[in-house]
């Protein structure tokens, strides 16, 4: 059977930026969003750039195009 996969949307990033917030981690918001971690981690990553250490989700978002 093949896998499904799922886009996050900026709706999912703002969500992922206030769970960030709260302290969740990656585990946790990986659950919650209903994707792999990994998923998560590259999404950290995306969004923290300028050697900032806060997610953003609007960086996150111009990051993809």
């Amino acid at each position: 059977m093949a896998r499904k996969y799922k886009r996050l949307v900026f709706a999912d990033r703002q969500r992922i930026e206030e769970m960030r917030r709260q302290g969740m981690s990656e585990k946790e918001i990986a659950a919650a969003v209903g994707v792999h971690i990994a998923t998560i981690y590259r999404e950290l990553d995306r969004g923290t750039g300028n050697g900032k250490n806060a997610y953003s989700a609007e960086v996150a978002q111009r990051a993809i195009g």
